[in-house]
């Protein structure tokens, strides 16, 4: 195995002590702030090592390469992009914390995500649609090395799937936008241009998430492990369970625990730096 060692600052001292650790025969550097330990073995150190120093690691097979994958499955909010949309939503109408407070007990676990969507879009009854534009105009932004991350998807022929829980209003304008190939989310009912407080169909909630990443992959003819799942809540988990290589980015512990890889300090990029 090669043990991937990234971050925003990696120093000399850090990576000679998880060279040592985990008995690596040699370092080389791939790139600017990323280094590759060769023939890595785990070490129960090294963990807590690359938190102090905010460093992400991963062991990665040494055969593991971007032409052996078909699909990138990602979620949306607070992955792709930085912000949880329907909290800034709920902002335009001064209930960002009581919607915030029920997204993090979604994404951590606590409450069904299902339920937890219809609470909140229920709050936001009323509000103008074009408070929407305003959310996709002043709010959103993509994640770090989210646009150049695509960019290589794309140069590898790598087919692309944004599944949300999130609402097609943004799901829409970033499929064009990014070049997306597929994109799944859930359709907030608007009359005479006012939100209802209202989900029309059946809500994209976890089992959902699995269900799109699973027909996607057979409707491409492809196995399990050609699929990389990219997700940080909750809610993320049984789609994140249907994929090859599941990663967490900025997740919630809970998603850390059990996927593939964790990118907690690096920019979604960081993902191509796992592949050869």
């Amino acid at each position: 195995m090669h043990l991937i060692i990234q971050g925003p600052n990696v120093e000399t001292t850090d990576l000679k002590q998880l060279a040592k650790l985990s008995g690596a025969n040699g370092i080389e550097q791939t790139s600017s702030n990323v280094f590759r330990l060769a023939n890595a073995s785990p070490h129960a150190d090294i963990e807590p090592l690359c938190a102090q120093a905010q460093l992400d690691f991963a062991f990665v097979p040494e055969t593991q390469a971007l032409s052996q994958i078909g699909l990138v499955v990602m979620d949306m909010d607070s992955t792709l992009i930085t912000i949880e949309c329907i909290d800034e939503i709920a902002d335009m109408l001064q209930l960002k914390p009581q919607v915030a407070a029920i997204t993090a007990s979604a994404m951590r676990g606590e409450i069904d995500f299902a339920e937890s969507l219809t609470r909140r879009v229920a709050l936001l009854a009323g509000l103008e649609q074009g408070a929407l534009q305003c959310v996709y105009d002043e709010r959103l932004q993509l994640s770090p090395g989210a646009e150049r991350f695509l960019a290589t998807l794309q140069q590898h022929n790598i087919k692309t799937l944004l599944v949300s829980g999130g609402f097609t209003f943004f799901t829409d304008k970033l499929k064009p936008r990014l070049q997306l190939d597929y994109t799944a989310s859930n359709v907030l009912e608007i009359v005479d241009g006012k939100l209802t407080g209202k989900v029309l169909g059946r809500i994209v909630d976890a089992q959902g998430k699995a269900d799109h990443l699973q027909r996607l992959r057979e409707q491409l003819g492809l196995k399990r492990e050609q699929v990389i799942a990219i997700g940080d809540g909750a809610n993320d988990l049984k789609m994140l369970g249907e994929a090859g290589i599941s990663v967490a980015y900025h997740a919630k512990p809970v998603v850390r625990a059990q996927t593939t890889y964790a990118i907690n300090y690096s920019g979604l990029d960081a993902v191509l730096n796992l592949f050869v």
